[in-house]
């Protein structure tokens, strides 16, 4: 398959065809109530890199074709499978009740978070990510089989939601 550049993904709609043959990998993504529509769209550009079978865009997260989705992820949302969901808790659930094996992971600071390098994740996987300025909801990390953490060794408290999203998924991208 053809691997599209920036300008070709902008200019370019999606085939289904070409969609079809695209491997999936067995990662679904729960946006619970990202509100930054940059993240969002940097998000689709991460789901299409590490081939995401699809994306949960939940409660107050804006969906495409938002114009700065659609600039922020190069046109990827048109590629990536997603789905608008009123909450979070509903999108996890309705994934539980598809598939029970699917393991849910949030990426949260939590008392009950273990750090990211202890996870040794099973598949299919659903990672949940959450707000930028509280986080996964209550309701959703107590639904979570593990709640995984970045660790921070500067005098920052957090990274920003997208920059924890991708080292998750690379990093689960090395047990396929």
């Amino acid at each position: 398959m053809k691997r599209l550049n920036a300008r070709e993904l902008r200019t370019t709609e999606a085939d289904p065809e070409k969609i079809k043959r695209i491997r999936k990998n067995p990662i679904y993504i729960v946006l619970d109530d990202v509100l930054d529509t940059y993240n969002v769209g940097a998000i689709f550009r991460l789901a299409d890199a590490t081939a995401c079978r699809k994306i949960y865009l939940c409660g107050q997260t804006e969906t495409p074709p938002n114009p700065r989705i659609k600039k922020a992820s190069i046109s990827t949302w048109k590629w990536v499978d997603w789905e608008y969901a009123e909450t979070a808790i509903g999108a996890v659930r309705q994934l539980a009740d598809q598939n029970p094996n699917t393991k849910i992971i949030a990426i949260e600071q939590n008392q009950g978070s273990i750090p990211l390098k202890r996870l040794k994740p099973s598949f299919p996987v659903c990672i949940v990510v959450g707000n930028e300025s509280v986080g996964v909801a209550k309701e959703v990390l107590a639904e979570a089989d593990v709640i995984v953490e970045l660790p921070m060794y500067g005098v920052n408290k957090s990274l920003n939601v997208m920059v924890c999203l991708g080292i998750v998924l690379y990093r689960l991208t090395e047990y396929l």
